[in-house]
């Protein structure tokens, strides 16, 4: 005789676990970017700084990968980004007077956002709404205008192009959002507008005037940045 099975309920102390779970994981994070600035900061412990740094970043990739989405292709080039970020963080550790090294963080970051373009893209077609990309064009020029003239010669093209690159992905998420509305967009859009403000930031204390709260200033922003567009990725809950 088949015995009869009834409705299946999870176990409170699984559920709770499993709700806590996005918690523990913001947590970690925080904890991580919170050494990782202090490293910044304490000349007895640069190794601080040097592994927390990245691990960071690829706590936030974790993240996404564990992340439930209906656009796969969406958090796929969000891995990539963040993957290319993190290659970027390793860059940008090495000596500031290497400009060197300091290219191929750009280039790394450069393609960070091109894969976040992509992303969004996923989300809504390209210019979705004029307006965004008017906003970041007339932030880049501002930023270009006062990086000018401390920029060495070598590096305006390429910051250039960054700069560019950047702002288009600012702008795209920006539409994006204006499209839908959602907290997935919102996420996503606030998180380019961290990353116009870190890179802003980082460019000023390299080029124009170096101030004590740089790594602060910077590496929040930057991750902030980060967590909005990983958060993004949970666009099944928002469609």
């Amino acid at each position: 005789m088949a015995a009869t099975v009834g409705p299946v309920t999870a176990h409170p102390a699984t559920a709770h676990a499993v709700a806590r779970t996005p918690a523990v994981l913001a947590a970690a994070v925080a904890a991580c970017a919170l050494l990782a600035i202090a490293g910044a900061y304490w000349p007895a412990m640069p190794w601080l700084h040097w592994i927390f740094k990245p691990l960071t970043t690829l706590l936030i990739a974790w993240t996404v990968w564990r992340a439930t989405s209906a656009l796969p292709r969406y958090r796929a080039w969000l891995l990539v980004g963040l993957g290319l970020s993190t290659l970027g963080d390793v860059f940008l550790m090495l000596p500031v007077e290497s400009i060197d090294a300091f290219v191929p963080g750009l280039a790394s970051f450069l393609l960070a956002h091109l894969a976040y373009l992509f992303a969004l893209r996923q989300r809504g077609r390209w210019f979705a709404a004029a307006w965004p990309f008017a906003l970041y064009a007339l932030v880049a020029g501002l930023v270009l205008s006062k990086l000018w003239p401390g920029l060495p010669e070598p590096l305006r093209v390429p910051v250039v192009v960054y700069v560019v690159v950047l702002a288009m992905m600012a702008a795209q998420a920006l539409a994006v959002w204006w499209r839908h509305r959602d907290p997935a967009s919102a996420s996503a859009a606030w998180g380019g507008a961290c990353f116009v403000l870190s890179d802003a930031l980082l460019a000023w204390d390299r080029f124009v005037a170096p101030f004590a709260a740089a790594s602060l200033a910077v590496l929040a922003s930057y991750w902030l940045a980060q967590w909005g567009l990983a958060r993004s990725a949970r666009v099944a809950e928002s469609r």
